[in-house]
Protein backbone atom coordinates (compact mmCIF):
# COMPACT_ATOMS: atom_id res chain seq x y z
CA UNK A 1 0.00 0.00 0.00
CA UNK A 2 1.44 3.39 -0.96
CA UNK A 3 0.97 6.65 0.94
CA UNK A 4 -1.75 7.97 -1.38
CA UNK A 5 -3.80 4.78 -0.96
CA UNK A 6 -3.47 5.02 2.82
CA UNK A 7 -4.69 8.63 2.74
CA UNK A 8 -7.59 7.61 0.54
CA UNK A 9 -8.54 4.83 3.00
CA UNK A 10 -8.43 7.31 5.89
CA UNK A 11 -10.65 9.68 3.91
CA UNK A 12 -13.11 6.82 3.35
CA UNK A 13 -13.16 6.17 7.09
CA UNK A 14 -13.91 9.89 7.68
CA UNK A 15 -10.71 10.21 9.69
CA UNK A 16 -9.34 13.76 9.72
CA UNK A 17 -5.54 13.68 9.57
CA UNK A 18 -2.63 15.89 8.58
CA UNK A 19 0.40 15.00 6.44
CA UNK A 20 2.65 14.31 9.42
CA UNK A 21 0.25 11.74 10.85
CA UNK A 22 -0.28 10.04 7.49
CA UNK A 23 3.48 9.89 6.85
CA UNK A 24 4.32 8.46 10.29
CA UNK A 25 1.61 5.81 9.92
CA UNK A 26 2.83 4.88 6.46
CA UNK A 27 6.50 4.60 7.45
CA UNK A 28 5.69 2.62 10.62
CA UNK A 29 3.68 0.22 8.47
CA UNK A 30 6.39 -0.13 5.82
CA UNK A 31 9.15 -0.73 8.39
CA UNK A 32 7.03 -2.97 10.63
CA UNK A 33 7.68 -0.64 13.54
CA UNK A 34 5.30 -0.45 16.50
CA UNK A 35 3.74 3.01 16.78
CA UNK A 36 3.61 4.78 20.15
CA UNK A 37 0.94 7.49 20.29
CA UNK A 38 0.83 9.90 23.22
CA UNK A 39 -1.60 12.67 24.05
CA UNK A 40 -4.36 13.61 26.48
CA UNK A 41 -7.33 11.30 26.98
CA UNK A 42 -9.88 11.60 24.21
CA UNK A 43 -7.80 13.13 21.41
CA UNK A 44 -8.38 10.13 19.13
CA UNK A 45 -5.38 7.86 19.80
CA UNK A 46 -7.42 4.63 19.84
CA UNK A 47 -9.26 5.77 16.75
CA UNK A 48 -6.02 5.51 14.74
CA UNK A 49 -5.79 1.77 15.42
CA UNK A 50 -9.43 1.31 14.35
CA UNK A 51 -8.86 3.33 11.18
CA UNK A 52 -5.70 1.35 10.35
CA UNK A 53 -7.54 -1.94 10.83
CA UNK A 54 -10.24 -0.75 8.44
CA UNK A 55 -7.72 0.67 5.94
CA UNK A 56 -5.67 -2.55 5.90
CA UNK A 57 -8.74 -4.76 6.10
CA UNK A 58 -7.35 -6.50 9.18
CA UNK A 59 -8.86 -7.69 12.43
CA UNK A 60 -8.33 -5.30 15.36
CA UNK A 61 -7.09 -7.08 18.48
CA UNK A 62 -7.29 -4.82 21.51
CA UNK A 63 -5.51 -5.21 24.81
CA UNK A 64 -6.49 -2.82 27.57
CA UNK A 65 -3.64 -2.28 30.04
CA UNK A 66 -4.09 -1.89 33.78
CA UNK A 67 -2.00 -2.16 36.91
CA UNK A 68 -1.05 -5.76 37.62
CA UNK A 69 -1.52 -6.94 34.03
CA UNK A 70 0.75 -9.93 33.53
CA UNK A 71 1.65 -12.62 31.01
CA UNK A 72 -1.27 -14.88 31.88
CA UNK A 73 -3.77 -12.11 31.12
CA UNK A 74 -1.99 -10.76 28.05
CA UNK A 75 -0.38 -13.81 26.46
CA UNK A 76 -2.02 -17.10 27.38
CA UNK A 77 -3.68 -19.13 30.10
CA UNK A 78 -4.35 -22.82 30.38
CA UNK A 79 -7.96 -23.91 30.22
CA UNK A 80 -8.15 -25.44 33.71
CA UNK A 81 -11.77 -26.62 33.44
CA UNK A 82 -11.03 -28.49 30.25
CA UNK A 83 -7.85 -29.96 31.75
CA UNK A 84 -9.74 -31.19 34.85
CA UNK A 85 -12.43 -32.71 32.72
CA UNK A 86 -9.85 -34.53 30.62
CA UNK A 87 -8.17 -35.88 33.77
CA UNK A 88 -11.49 -37.22 35.08
CA UNK A 89 -12.40 -38.84 31.76
CA UNK A 90 -8.97 -40.38 31.00
CA UNK A 91 -7.82 -41.16 34.54
CA UNK A 92 -7.80 -44.95 34.32
CA UNK A 93 -7.31 -45.45 30.63
CA UNK A 94 -4.13 -43.52 29.87
CA UNK A 95 -0.53 -43.56 31.00
CA UNK A 96 -0.16 -40.72 33.53
CA UNK A 97 2.93 -39.16 31.88
CA UNK A 98 1.25 -39.18 28.51
CA UNK A 99 -1.90 -37.69 30.05
CA UNK A 100 0.10 -34.88 31.69
CA UNK A 101 1.84 -34.10 28.41
CA UNK A 102 -1.45 -33.99 26.53
CA UNK A 103 -2.93 -31.54 29.06
CA UNK A 104 -0.36 -28.92 28.08
CA UNK A 105 -0.92 -29.05 24.36
CA UNK A 106 -2.41 -26.51 22.00
CA UNK A 107 -5.90 -27.86 22.56
CA UNK A 108 -5.92 -26.54 26.15
CA UNK A 109 -4.22 -23.23 25.45
CA UNK A 110 -6.36 -20.09 25.80
CA UNK A 111 -4.91 -17.35 23.61
CA UNK A 112 -4.90 -13.88 25.06
CA UNK A 113 -4.44 -10.79 22.81
CA UNK A 114 -0.65 -10.88 22.41
CA UNK A 115 -0.43 -14.57 21.52
CA UNK A 116 -3.51 -14.34 19.32
CA UNK A 117 -1.92 -11.47 17.39
CA UNK A 118 1.33 -13.23 16.51
CA UNK A 119 -0.30 -16.61 15.81
CA UNK A 120 -2.97 -15.21 13.52
CA UNK A 121 -2.88 -16.63 9.98
CA UNK A 122 -3.60 -13.16 8.58
CA UNK A 123 -1.77 -10.15 10.05
CA UNK A 124 -3.84 -8.16 12.54
CA UNK A 125 -3.67 -4.65 14.00
CA UNK A 126 -2.77 -5.01 17.68
CA UNK A 127 -3.86 -2.12 19.89
CA UNK A 128 -2.08 -2.00 23.25
CA UNK A 129 -4.20 0.64 24.94
CA UNK A 130 -2.91 2.83 27.78
CA UNK A 131 0.46 1.14 28.19
CA UNK A 132 1.24 3.75 30.87
CA UNK A 133 -1.28 2.02 33.17
CA UNK A 134 0.67 -1.24 33.21
CA UNK A 135 3.81 -1.61 35.33
CA UNK A 136 7.47 -1.64 34.29
CA UNK A 137 7.77 -5.45 34.41
CA UNK A 138 5.02 -5.80 31.86
CA UNK A 139 6.57 -3.12 29.69
CA UNK A 140 9.89 -5.01 29.71
CA UNK A 141 8.13 -8.24 28.78
CA UNK A 142 6.32 -6.46 25.96
CA UNK A 143 9.55 -4.96 24.64
CA UNK A 144 11.06 -8.43 24.41
CA UNK A 145 8.03 -9.72 22.52
CA UNK A 146 8.07 -6.79 20.08
CA UNK A 147 11.82 -7.14 19.49
CA UNK A 148 11.95 -10.91 19.04
CA UNK A 149 8.45 -11.50 17.62
CA UNK A 150 8.41 -14.76 19.51
CA UNK A 151 7.43 -15.94 22.97
CA UNK A 152 8.41 -18.91 25.04
CA UNK A 153 5.78 -20.92 26.87
CA UNK A 154 7.47 -23.23 29.40
CA UNK A 155 5.24 -26.24 28.72
CA UNK A 156 5.35 -25.92 24.92
CA UNK A 157 8.56 -24.14 23.99
CA UNK A 158 9.18 -21.15 21.75
CA UNK A 159 6.36 -19.93 19.57
CA UNK A 160 7.54 -17.79 16.65
CA UNK A 161 5.23 -15.25 15.06
CA UNK A 162 3.20 -16.65 12.16
CA UNK A 163 2.50 -13.09 11.01
CA UNK A 164 3.73 -9.71 12.22
CA UNK A 165 0.95 -7.50 13.57
CA UNK A 166 0.86 -3.74 13.07
CA UNK A 167 1.21 -2.63 16.70
CA UNK A 168 -0.26 0.62 18.05
CA UNK A 169 0.54 1.55 21.66
CA UNK A 170 -1.26 4.45 23.31
CA UNK A 171 -0.29 6.38 26.41
CA UNK A 172 -1.93 9.21 28.37
CA UNK A 173 1.43 9.77 30.10
CA UNK A 174 0.28 8.63 33.54
CA UNK A 175 3.87 7.45 34.02
CA UNK A 176 6.98 7.78 31.84
CA UNK A 177 7.51 5.06 29.23
CA UNK A 178 11.04 3.57 29.18
CA UNK A 179 13.57 4.85 26.66
CA UNK A 180 14.11 1.31 25.39
CA UNK A 181 10.46 0.98 24.39
CA UNK A 182 10.43 4.49 22.91
CA UNK A 183 13.47 3.70 20.75
CA UNK A 184 11.76 0.61 19.44
CA UNK A 185 8.71 2.56 18.24
CA UNK A 186 7.76 5.19 15.73
CA UNK A 187 6.25 8.11 17.66
CA UNK A 188 3.28 10.45 17.38
CA UNK A 189 2.05 13.07 19.81
CA UNK A 190 -1.55 14.13 19.28
CA UNK A 191 -2.81 17.45 20.60
CA UNK A 192 -6.41 18.47 21.01
CA UNK A 193 -7.55 19.70 17.60
CA UNK A 194 -7.78 23.41 16.87
CA UNK A 195 -11.20 24.83 16.04
CA UNK A 196 -10.82 24.32 12.30
CA UNK A 197 -9.84 20.67 12.61
CA UNK A 198 -12.50 19.96 15.23
CA UNK A 199 -15.12 21.50 12.97
CA UNK A 200 -13.93 19.24 10.12
CA UNK A 201 -14.19 16.19 12.43
CA UNK A 202 -17.67 17.25 13.54
CA UNK A 203 -18.83 17.69 9.94
CA UNK A 204 -17.37 14.30 8.97
CA UNK A 205 -18.83 12.39 11.91
CA UNK A 206 -22.18 14.20 12.31
CA UNK A 207 -22.91 15.25 8.72
CA UNK A 208 -26.56 16.11 9.46
CA UNK A 209 -25.64 18.84 11.96
CA UNK A 210 -26.67 22.45 11.26
CA UNK A 211 -23.60 24.44 10.18
CA UNK A 212 -24.16 27.39 12.52
CA UNK A 213 -24.75 25.08 15.48
CA UNK A 214 -21.57 23.15 14.63
CA UNK A 215 -19.53 26.37 14.78
CA UNK A 216 -21.11 27.31 18.14
CA UNK A 217 -20.48 23.85 19.63
CA UNK A 218 -16.82 23.87 18.59
CA UNK A 219 -16.36 27.40 19.87
CA UNK A 220 -17.82 26.45 23.29
CA UNK A 221 -15.75 23.24 23.56
CA UNK A 222 -12.54 25.07 22.60
CA UNK A 223 -13.26 27.64 25.31
CA UNK A 224 -13.84 24.93 27.93
CA UNK A 225 -10.60 23.18 26.96
CA UNK A 226 -8.69 26.42 27.12
CA UNK A 227 -9.87 27.15 30.66
CA UNK A 228 -7.47 26.43 33.51
CA UNK A 229 -10.49 25.94 35.76
CA UNK A 230 -11.84 22.90 33.88
CA UNK A 231 -10.19 19.77 35.34
CA UNK A 232 -11.29 17.11 32.86
CA UNK A 233 -11.08 18.60 29.40
CA UNK A 234 -13.82 17.53 26.99
CA UNK A 235 -12.60 15.00 24.43
CA UNK A 236 -13.49 14.89 20.74
CA UNK A 237 -15.89 12.03 21.54
CA UNK A 238 -17.72 14.37 23.92
CA UNK A 239 -17.94 17.10 21.29
CA UNK A 240 -19.58 14.56 18.97
CA UNK A 241 -21.91 13.29 21.74
CA UNK A 242 -22.99 16.82 22.49
CA UNK A 243 -23.64 17.54 18.82
CA UNK A 244 -25.74 14.36 18.48
CA UNK A 245 -27.69 15.24 21.63
CA UNK A 246 -28.42 18.79 20.46
CA UNK A 247 -29.42 17.50 17.03
CA UNK A 248 -31.76 14.95 18.64
CA UNK A 249 -33.38 17.77 20.59
CA UNK A 250 -33.89 19.76 17.39
CA UNK A 251 -31.70 22.60 18.71
CA UNK A 252 -30.62 25.16 16.12
CA UNK A 253 -28.80 27.61 18.37
CA UNK A 254 -26.64 27.15 21.44
CA UNK A 255 -28.19 29.43 24.08
CA UNK A 256 -26.98 29.60 27.70
CA UNK A 257 -30.17 27.76 28.73
CA UNK A 258 -29.55 24.89 26.27
CA UNK A 259 -25.93 24.69 27.42
CA UNK A 260 -26.97 24.33 31.04
CA UNK A 261 -29.49 21.58 30.31
CA UNK A 262 -27.20 19.53 28.05
CA UNK A 263 -23.83 20.11 29.71
CA UNK A 264 -23.70 16.49 30.97
CA UNK A 265 -22.84 15.39 27.43
CA UNK A 266 -19.68 17.45 27.31
CA UNK A 267 -18.46 17.71 30.93
CA UNK A 268 -18.36 14.62 33.09
CA UNK A 269 -17.92 15.82 36.63
CA UNK A 270 -19.80 18.11 38.93
CA UNK A 271 -16.97 20.56 39.71
CA UNK A 272 -16.46 21.24 36.01
CA UNK A 273 -20.18 21.68 35.44
CA UNK A 274 -20.28 24.29 38.21
CA UNK A 275 -17.26 26.03 36.71
CA UNK A 276 -18.72 25.97 33.21
CA UNK A 277 -21.03 28.95 33.67
CA UNK A 278 -18.10 31.17 34.68
CA UNK A 279 -15.95 29.89 31.80
CA UNK A 280 -18.53 30.33 29.06
CA UNK A 281 -20.62 33.23 30.26
CA UNK A 282 -18.17 35.42 32.16
CA UNK A 283 -16.58 36.96 29.08
CA UNK A 284 -19.57 37.66 26.94
CA UNK A 285 -23.21 37.77 27.88
CA UNK A 286 -24.41 35.64 25.03
CA UNK A 287 -27.95 36.79 25.72
CA UNK A 288 -27.31 39.89 23.62
CA UNK A 289 -26.57 39.25 20.01
CA UNK A 290 -26.85 42.90 19.15
CA UNK A 291 -23.69 44.94 19.83
CA UNK A 292 -25.41 48.28 19.07
CA UNK A 293 -28.11 48.12 21.73
CA UNK A 294 -26.20 45.99 24.22
CA UNK A 295 -27.13 46.67 27.83
CA UNK A 296 -23.79 45.27 28.98
CA UNK A 297 -21.57 47.24 26.61
CA UNK A 298 -18.75 48.97 28.40
CA UNK A 299 -18.85 46.54 31.32
CA UNK A 300 -15.43 45.15 32.24
CA UNK A 301 -14.69 41.89 30.52
CA UNK A 302 -17.61 42.18 28.12
CA UNK A 303 -16.62 41.59 24.51
CA UNK A 304 -18.51 40.82 21.39
CA UNK A 305 -17.11 37.96 19.33
CA UNK A 306 -17.96 37.82 15.69
CA UNK A 307 -18.20 34.14 14.85
CA UNK A 308 -17.26 33.64 11.24
CA UNK A 309 -18.06 30.17 9.84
Amino acid sequence: MDLETLKQKMDEANYIYDDTLATVLYVALRLNRPLLIEGAAGVGKTEIAKVMAAALDRELVRMQCYEGLDESKSLYEWNYQKQLLSIQVNMGSRDSDELTRSLFSDEYLLERPLLKSIRSEKPVVLLIDEIDKSDEEFEAFLLELLSEMQVSIPEIGTIKATTVPFVVLTSNRARPISDALRRRCAYLYIEYPDAEKELAILRAKVPHIDERLAVEIVSAVQKLRGSEAILKKPSIAETLDWAEALHALGVRELTPEIMRTTVGFVLKNNEDIETMAETLFAEDHECCGDPENCAHAGEPGHHHHHHGA
